[in-house]
């Protein structure tokens, strides 16, 4: 995979989610958008799971879009969210057993976060949040969209901001890597390591701090970065020797594929 040549050609989107994870599109469905839109070469990059790469890749197969078999993995660092990107992947079997662990976990944190719902008054049942999981993964959005369906808040944002924001009454922490276990998972798989959206750790100090690591490179256009904040990771990644992507990060319609600020 030569990401330089991918980012000269232009027409990508290298951060894309699926029903796999916490998007509404079906991993099929978003290749065929990305085809009606002209983009060449997508990474689907759900998080903590493989599971919608090979219907993606055989979609690929169909409509010409290229498919680079990703991941986004949940990592923490000095009390901050950090996403580590993964291109590349390969079926290893420590990234298997790590991500079969956080599955299970996340199964279990929802269930948490549904019964403390029901603890406020606020009614929801596994069947309710399901009827928007499509895949294995039941994520935040999922609850917070059956808690809205019920009739308890106006929006998802809302749902977040009021309950499922960190330090909200229906918060449970997720089971999260270390950066640098992160990479190493990435690594051993075959892939390479890019942090994701470094606007959304909040401080440009903890990001070269994580430049320091074995990574591979920098998300440096995302659809939350203006165009100032691109030429600082740019920057960035120059002087650190690292490689450049970018991504629309799409989940669902209030978000664009293929837009993200690109500037070649």
């Amino acid at each position: 995979m030569d990401l330089e040549e991918i980012i000269k050609k232009g027409n990508f989107d290298l951060h894309v989610h699926t029903t796999a994870s916490d998007g509404v599109l079906s991993p099929a469905e978003i290749v065929m958008m990305a085809a009606s839109k002209g983009i060449t070469t997508i990474a689907v990059t759900d998080h903590d799971t493989l599971h919608g790469i090979q219907e993606a890749t055989d979609a690929g197969l169909r409509y010409g879009v290229k498919v680079i078999p990703g991941i986004e993995l949940s990592t923490k660092y000095k009390g901050r969210n950090i996403d580590i990107l993964g291109y590349g992947i390969n079926w290893s079997e420590p990234l298997l057993n790590t991500l079969q662990k956080i599955q299970d976990h996340r199964k279990n944190r929802a269930q948490i976060i549904i019964e403390r719902f029901c603890e406020l008054g606020m009614t929801i049942t596994d069947k309710d949040v399901q009827k928007y999981s499509k895949g294995d993964v039941i994520a935040r959005p999922h609850i917070a969209a059956a808690v809205v369906e019920k009739g308890y808040a106006g929006n998802v944002q809302e749902v977040f901001d009021r309950y499922l924001a960190d330090g909200k009454p229906c918060a449970v922490d997720k089971m999260v890597l270390s950066p640098e276990e992160g990479i190493l998972l990435i690594h051993q798989a075959g892939g390479m390591a890019v942090i994701a959206h470094p606007v959304l750790v909040g401080d440009d100090t903890i990001v070269e701090e994580l430049l320091k690591l074995p990574v591979d490179g920098i998300e440096v256009w995302h659809r939350k970065q203006t165009l100032k904040d691109s030429a600082r990771y740019k920057a960035l990644a120059g002087k650190y020797c690292k490689k450049i992507t970018g991504g629309s990060d799409y989940h669902n319609e209030e978000h664009s594929l293929g837009e993200f600020g690109f500037q070649a």
